[in-house]
This record gives structure tokens, C-alpha cells and sequence, in this order.
């Protein structure tokens, strides 16, 4: 059995298949991690979703922006951004099937024989891993509960950029969402930046990197994230970043997770810009 970690996809579906057969996948044998942003701003993300949920027990993913903010959209708490290309998914017969597939998906995957951990965007200096997953299920237990609708009418926002164990309510829950779909900078007090996304050289100078920050208590752990096509394929610091901005004209992305870590991609053409 061989596991490989793909960057954002983001309804960019051919890429995705031709990617499949390069790495020549087999769904028997073969697993696939997903690190978030399997739809949104693409041309085939309803394609791109039942083909994945299609491959059952073979693929793991973990929640991104885009999935957050297609459900947001879904349950009638946030007007859809003209965009966004998820409307297929909302109009299909099977959509409350899908809408459900991606509710109950994680925030957070590991593997302890493997030695990986995925997140789709980052995790703040503050957190060790132990309490990242214990944030990670406080948030799933809230997508699949009661509260969800709730939660969703008050997921936007910039606010707090600082963690405090005695965060309570929306609040607690904002940050926790936006750091595991949404972070890329803080500073070296480990004070989150919501708004930059450049990356390192032309970000600010006072901003760097979560996977730079002093003191980072996950600095042992490995771990796999995306979100950052501008940042692109990087290995720093135990950390790898893949996305490598299929969308933008770039490329899709796969590793394998052992200890070659050997990078397969290939070119994109569904692209919204040139890279």
C-alpha cells in the first residue's frame, strides 16, 4: 500500500484524474489525503466531490476555506461570491448527500505509523499537536451537532488573532476555524494575520510564516498542509506545503508518504490567471 498527500484541487477535476494515473493510484490498495479545497473556484468541483467520495475508505481529506464557506452558503448564511463555481453541487440531485459528506469531514488527520499530520492551512505557534487535535474535535463536534447553523451565522471574521485558553463561545470557535483553514502569518508574539498572502520575501517584514515562528510547539511534528499557492511545493521546518496553485495555472501536486517523500506533479490548464 502506498499513501500520497495532494495539495488544493479546487474543481479543477482532469487534473486531478491525470495526476491519479500518473501516480498510477489504485483505490484496492493505495490511500489518498486531501489537504482541503477539493472545490470552489474551479470548473468541475461536482465532479471533483463524487469522484472523492466516490473512493470510500481509500481517501481521507480535511476541511479547507472553501469547503467551510460552500456550506456557509449552503445553509443560507452566506451569499455566494460571483466566484464561486459550487452551484453545480447545490443544484445536483445528490446534494444533501454531498452537503453531508463535507460536514462530517475533519479538521484535522493523522497517522502515528506513518508519522503525519494534515491540516489544510496552519496551526498557531501556541498549540501542541495533542491540543490541536482537541481543538480540531471541539470544532467537529459543533459541525455535527446542533449548534452548526449557529456557528456558521457567526464563523466570519478576522477576530481574535490571539489565543487564550479562555476563549469561550463564537469567539473561541472563530479562531479555532481560522487557524486550521485560513492562517499563513503571525508575528513573533504569535499574533495572527488574517489578510496578507504573499509569501516570504515580499510579505511584511514584521510577519513570517506560522511554520517560523519562535517557540512553535508542533516544531517536531510533521505536518502536511496547502492553502498557500503562493508560498508553493515547500519543505521547512518539518512542515510541507502543497499547494503549488493548480488553479492559478500552476501545478497539482502529490507526495508520497514515506521516506522518499517523492514529489509527483503535473501541469494545470484550468486555470482562472497565468501563474
Amino acid at each position: 500500500m502506498t499513501t500520497y498527500a495532494i495539495g488544493d484541487v479546487q474543481g479543477c477535476y482532469d487534473p486531478l484524474r491525470r495526476l491519479l494515473d500518473k501516480i498510477n493510484f489504485d483505490p484496492l490498495k493505495d490511500q489518498l489525503w486531501f489537504a482541503g479545497d477539493l472545490i470552489n473556484r474551479g470548473p468541475q468541483s461536482l465532479e471533483t466531490l463524487r469522484f472523492i467520495v466516490s473512493l470510500g475508505a481509500s481517501a481521507h481529506s480535511v476541511l479547507g476555506n472553501h469547503e467551510c464557506h460552500f456550506l456557509a452558503s449552503a445553509r443560507g448564511h452566506k451569499k455566494p461570491h460571483r466566484t464561486d463555481t459550487f452551484d453545480d453541487i447545490l443544484n445536483a440531485h445528490d446534494a444533501e448527500q454531498l452537503i453531508d459528506w463535507v460536514r462530517s469531514r475533519p479538521f484535522l488527520h493523522q497517522d502515528t505509523v506513518l508519522g503525519y499530520t494534515m491540516i489544510h492551512a496552519g496551526l498557531p505557534p501556541q498549540w501542541s499537536l495533542n491540543e490541536a487535535k482537541h481543538y480540531a474535535n471541539e470544532l467537529e463536534t459543533v459541525f455535527k451537532g446542533d449548534l452548526f447553523d449557529d456557528f456558521l451565522a457567526h464563523m466570519y471574521g478576522n477576530k481574535p488573532d490571539q489565543w487564550q485558553t479562555a476563549l469561550s463561545g463564537h469567539a473561541r470557535l472563530r479562531f479555532i476555524i481560522n487557524c486550521f483553514t485560513r492562517l499563513r502569518f503571525c508575528d513573533a508574539q504569535g499574533r495572527l494575520d488574517f489578510n496578507e498572502k504573499s509569501a516570504p520575501p515580499e510579505s511584511p517584514a514584521h510577519l513570517m510564516p506560522w511554520f517560523e515562528a519562535p517557540n512553535r510547539q508542533t516544531a517536531h511534528d510533521k505536518l502536511i498542509f496547502g492553502h498557500w499557492s503562493t508560498l508553493g511545493l515547500n519543505f521547512k521546518n518539518n512542515t510541507i506545503c502543497l499547494d503549488t496553485g493548480c488553479l492559478w495555472g500552476g501545478q497539482l501536486s502529490a507526495i508520497k508518504l514515506d521516506e522518499t517523500e517523492q514529489v509527483i506533479s503535473l501541469d494545470c490548464h484550468c486555470s482562472l490567471k497565468p501563474f
